[in-house]
């Protein structure tokens, strides 16, 4: 089994709107994870740096964390996730979902010191998520 750690290197939070001036009404938040490539530590280790953006439209603030993801576990589980990356398919959705899950927890934090909506997914009530034809909610709105 794959075990991942993740560590934040670095944190950026910028509020670009005037705090005298309330946000506008409607906010969407763009987030954005890269994995920057991966690289072989031992023949049991895996670590890619990594870079998350919480970017909102209008343009009200602007949140940065960058770190590093180290994936530890069996060598031919890590030998099929360099494969993979070499042959530039999608990187592991496990590692994908341990960035991100540290991430947005950091950039929450991030949110509420410079006072900006946090990037959150919407939450859905059951209702809709029951109706016909009712697909994923693809944007991020405050």
């Amino acid at each position: 089994m794959v075990n991942i750690k993740v560590f934040v290197t670095q944190l950026s939070g910028e509020r670009l709107w005037d705090t005298d001036i309330s946000l506008p009404s409607q906010l969407q938040i763009s987030i954005n994870v890269n994995l920057l490539g991966f690289e072989r530590r031992s023949s049991e280790m895996i670590e890619t740096p990594f870079v998350f953006t919480a970017s909102f439209t209008p343009s009200v603030a602007q949140i940065n964390i960058k770190g590093k993801a180290q994936a530890s576990g069996t060598k031919e589980e890590l030998d099929k996730m360099m494969d993979d990356f070499k042959s530039q398919k999608a990187p592991p959705a496990l590692m994908v979902q341990a960035v991100s899950s540290v991430a947005i927890a950091e950039a929450i934090v991030i949110s509420k010191t410079i006072g900006v909506p946090p990037p959150l997914p919407p939450l859905v009530p059951p209702q809709e998520q029951m109706k016909p034809g009712a697909g994923p909610v693809t944007k991020y709105t405050a």
